[in-house]
């Protein structure tokens, strides 16, 4: 996976008066660890976060004076302690408990992982994971992050923005080639984008990783606003494209529906964006 790279103000207007640079700076810091990218010099923190070599090495040592990066004296890398960034934010996430009935079920039926992420700037993020039952299995933890542009479920949610937001994605993303496959044509893009918001799914034929297909669906708080997206993903080698659409996605937009009727049942957390429902988006 391609490391993120640090959130910018789109088409370089100014950021606000009260913007903290040093804090944006800090966070790019730890955003430049990933699953592919455990352990870090200072030049490759340095280049991956945008910063120079001086500024990377004074942000990596005040974390690790903190407890939240440890040292070898050559390499950096991660400490538990970062967990508790986002702990306070997914332990009142109601819609983890929610879901993982929903994704139990189709990874017993389909027999192919299923997830839920939300949008995180220009990357998705897992907040829930049903992993495939088999003797060899890849493990992809909750918190994990993928690049939106390449992914069924970053293509849900992108196509959930408002135009103007998704606008200001464009002008700030870069859109990494992961794979052969891989849309990066802004403007090709888009009108990918056009139709997962007409159709209501998007299908990615291995985008972002080389032999994985993936369809996925939105999931709505009682407002009709698009809070996350769900998705079920399987290897090309066994599963068709056509299969993906005619076999997986009916059962996952009836899971989605069942996610979503619980979800008001027991009341959801507003969206973070504070957008309109679907119809005055446009």
């Amino acid at each position: 996976m391609v490391p993120s790279r640090p959130a910018r103000a789109a088409g370089g207007t100014p950021r606000s008066t009260d913007f903290v640079q040093s804090l944006d700076r800090g966070l790019a810091v730890i955003r430049a660890f990933g699953p592919d990218h455990t352990r870090l010099t200072l030049s490759e923190v340095a280049r991956t976060a945008g910063l120079t070599r001086a500024a990377a090495r004074r942000f990596l040592l005040t974390l690790v004076e903190l407890g939240y990066v440890r040292s070898d004296g050559r390499e950096f890398s991660l400490r538990p302690r970062v967990l508790e960034l986002g702990y306070a934010y997914l332990s009142g996430l109601s819609l983890p408990d929610v879901a993982y009935p929903g994704l139990q079920a189709r990874v017993d039926k389909e027999r192919e992982s299923s997830s839920v992420s939300v949008l995180g700037g220009h990357e998705i993020v897992d907040i829930a994971r049903v992993p495939a039952k088999r003797i060899m299995t890849v493990a992809v933890p909750v918190g994990t992050r993928f690049r939106a542009h390449a992914s069924s479920k970053g293509r849900v949610l992108l196509a959930s923005l408002l135009l103007a937001e998704l606008e200001d994605y464009l002008a700030g993303v870069h859109l990494d080639r992961l794979t052969s496959q891989t849309v990066t044509d802004p403007a090709r893009l888009r009108g990918i984008l056009d139709g997962v918001r007409a159709q209501g799914y998007a299908i990615v034929d291995q985008e972002v990783e080389e032999g994985i297909r993936s369809v996925a669906v939105p999931l709505r708080e009682a407002g009709g606003v698009v809070i996350a997206a769900m998705n079920i993903s399987a290897y090309a080698s066994r599963v068709s494209v056509d299969a993906v659409r005619d076999e997986f996605l009916p059962s996952l937009l009836a899971t989605a529906e069942q996610i979503e009727a619980d979800l008001k049942a027991q009341g959801t957390r507003p969206s973070p964006r504070g957008a309109q429902p679907p119809e005055s988006r446009r």
